[in-house]
């Protein structure tokens, strides 16, 4: 079943945490939200669960209304699923009765088969505590799916991971989501997980989501700046058209500095990568901030622009700590949008 949030606000006292959001979770596929922290994502999912009223608009589940401004079931009365970031589970019980906690007594005999799907078999007499953070997130999801939900709603769900695992641990869920055609919804701030695990992507910022689509469409087509440096790791440098240049903070950047269709504005917002600028010693340039090694042969400077803005640069070789330069894109490296 496809999750929709039709024209859904909400806000908390004076602030306004979600603004006219219109969003459709299709069936059967991994929808990601991404932005950062206060950027409501976690109040989004936190109405598609039942922990919180729905103030304006409203969530329907396969067509048919779930939850609007006249009625709000609780979260034990919606068809959903919820993995939370510290996967929750009862401390008091074994990994087994964890699993078995939402299924009725005559499925009971399934716990067994979802240890397995998850990688725990043979675990499912042990605690919460005796299993690793991994372990113990496997154990969450494995408790909800196991009903069977229309949806299943993860928050965070490995931010609590190790790195190296996490990586693994994100493999494997998708795998597991995909097989038993679960419709998903998962928050995040981290993009590289959104690309990895999502099918489609919606980017929020500020209540609001600003683009959405497949992985590919966003990392091939942003909307914005702010969109596509989540997804390159570019910088973005704002920008102002000043006879014949393009004016920043560090300095004036020939207008053949941009490629592609260029916004006909006067403020532009330029996405550039620090290893597409060239340094160019000028004893009236830019000072060095910082010199530190990236581990690939290669070093990334620091350079200070007007108005305390830095300037990342990848270099061959470290400069001295005192030296200052001029810092220029090469020709069609940055991308430019209308300023936002």
């Amino acid at each position: 079943m496809s999750l929709e949030f039709r024209h859904v606000a909400h806000a908390y006292g004076e602030v306004q945490a979600l603004r006219d959001i219109s969003l459709v979770a299709p069936a059967g596929e991994i929808t990601c939200l991404l932005g950062s922290s206060g950027c409501g994502k976690s109040t989004l999912l936190g109405l598609a669960a039942g922990l919180l009223p729905v103030q304006r608009g409203a969530i329907l589940l396969g067509g048919e209304v779930l939850a609007d401004e006249t009625r709000s079931p609780p979260p034990e009365k919606r068809p959903v699923g919820l993995v939370f970031q510290e996967g929750a589970l009862f401390p008091h019980m074994t990994l087994a009765r964890n699993v078995a906690f939402g299924l009725p007594r005559a499925r009971h005999g399934e716990v067994g088969a979802w240890l397995d799907r998850v990688g725990l078999s043979g675990l499912g007499g042990r605690y919460p505590h005796e299993l690793s953070g991994g372990q113990q997130q496997r154990a969450a999801l494995a408790r909800a799916m196991a009903p069977g939900p229309a949806v299943l709603l993860m928050d965070e769900p490995f931010a609590s991971v190790d790195i190296v695992l996490r990586r693994s641990l994100r493999r494997d869920c998708r795998m597991l989501l995909k097989g038993r055609g679960a419709t998903t919804i998962i928050v995040t701030h981290d993009p590289a997980e959104a690309l990895d695990i999502g099918d489609r992507i919606a980017v929020m910022e500020a209540g609001r989501i600003v683009q959405f689509g497949s992985p590919e469409e966003l990392h091939a087509a942003p909307c914005a700046a702010s969109v596509g440096a989540m997804f390159s790791g570019a910088q973005v440098i704002p920008a102002e058209r000043r006879d014949g240049v393009l004016a920043t903070a560090f300095g004036d950047w020939p207008l053949a500095s941009l490629a592609g269709e260029v916004p006909d504005v006067p403020r532009l917002d330029l996405l550039v990568h620090a290893g597409a600028l060239d340094l160019f010693a000028d004893e009236a340039g830019l000072p060095v901030r910082d010199v530190h090694a990236t581990g690939e042969g290669m070093v990334r400077v620091l350079v200070g622009g007007e108005g305390g803005r830095d300037l990342a640069i990848e270099a061959a070789n470290a400069p001295a700590r005192d030296a200052r330069f001029r810092v220029v894109p090469r020709p069609g490296s940055a991308r430019a949008f209308a300023a936002r």
